[in-house]
């Protein structure tokens, strides 16, 4: 059963999303524990926020995307220092790693992208971390690519998601070169309710709000989403 703790408010860092301003509307609403998106932060960039979050009230970071050129020793920090305890990769068809991060295999779940991973890459990690935007927008846009992830998945541990918004109308991605509904920005509550079509066992105990909205609207759509999949 879907706990309403475990659905994390996030740190995002993209373009629509300045981390420095989500750090400190977390102490203004007395957050202790987010998840973190340090997607398009490089190594300098990563110092200065996790500067900034050791003068926050943010204690705890359980779940955290990883970017291809973090180190063991940075993921050893995360770990001591905000009790990290999962992180998501992309494959290396997308992103490849530039360090050997094997003593965290058992930590480290692959997630859905537009790349479909080769299964002996994901087996030697801890299993699946399902985007739902992703796989949904897959079962609406890309059939082909939805059939081959869903066979794959019953076969893999399930250990995170990640949960972003569906629009209505597509929209052409330039880098990626094919029309997506996904968003990292989430226009009403109702972009989430597309959740519904996914059964209790897709969703884990480390669910990330991956949303460039403040977190207040976050905390809104951590509760619609616990009221729309377990019932209030």
């Amino acid at each position: 059963m879907i706990s309403r703790k475990n659905i994390l408010p996030a740190i995002t860092t993209t373009r629509g999303s300045e981390g420095r301003a989500k750090i400190k509307e977390a102490d203004e609403l007395g957050l202790d524990e987010v998840a973190l998106f340090p997607t398009c932060l490089d190594k300098m960039e990563r110092e200065e926020l996790y500067g900034i979050l050791s003068e926050s009230k943010i204690k705890r970071i359980p779940f955290i995307h990883l970017r291809s050129d973090m180190s063991p020793e940075e993921i050893d920090f995360l770990i001591d220092d905000y009790q990290a305890e999962v992180f998501n990769i992309h494959s290396s068809a997308d992103y490849p790693l530039l360090f050997d991060l094997s003593a965290f295999s058992n930590r480290i779940y692959m997630e859905n992208t537009v790349y479909l991973f080769d299964e002996e890459e994901l087996k030697k990690f801890a299993g699946l971390c399902i985007d739902f935007s992703h796989l949904e927008n897959d079962r609406i846009l890309q059939p082909e690519r939805y059939e081959k992830f869903s066979k794959m998945l019953p076969r893999f541990l399930v250990g995170c998601n990640h949960i972003s918004a569906i629009q209505k109308k597509a929209h052409f991605n330039e880098g990626l070169k094919e029309d997506r509904i996904t968003s990292h920005f989430m226009a009403s509550l109702s972009e989430l309710d597309y959740l519904k079509n996914y059964p209790q066992e897709y969703f884990s105990k480390y669910i990330a709000l991956e949303l460039e909205n403040d977190l207040a609207s976050q905390l809104k759509a951590k509760d619609y989403i616990f009221d729309l999949l377990a019932g209030g």
